[in-house]
């Protein structure tokens, strides 16, 4: 028999063939294992705090409040860079690919 390409559920012509409703064997309801239950180590559980109301205090939002940076520029791209003096936005401008 040589290889078999295309699908099992569908015939060489594209129909969908009828699907077998037969079982290949008997279902195994109530059948106990003789295999062991996994180890589980004896902790104890404890409860999640129902009081979870201001657990920590909220942080200011951080803002840029000095002098030194004077604007942003972009490098190559969309490359973000801040820029300290003249001479930075000079040399930036001038920088090509």
């Amino acid at each position: 028999m040589g290889m078999f390409y295309g699908s099992i559920r569908h015939t060489t012509t594209g129909r969908k063939k009828k699907s077998s409703t037969r079982r290949t064997g008997p279902t195994l309801r109530g059948v106990q294992s003789n295999t062991p239950k996994p180890y589980r180590r004896e902790t104890p559980e404890y409860r999640s705090g129902s009081d979870t109301t201001g657990v920590a205090a909220r942080h200011d939002s951080m803002q840029y409040t000095g002098s030194l940076v004077k604007g942003i520029g972009t490098m190559h791209k969309s490359n973000a860079v801040p820029i300290i003096n003249e001479q930075e936005m000079k040399d930036i401008a001038r920088m090509r690919r």
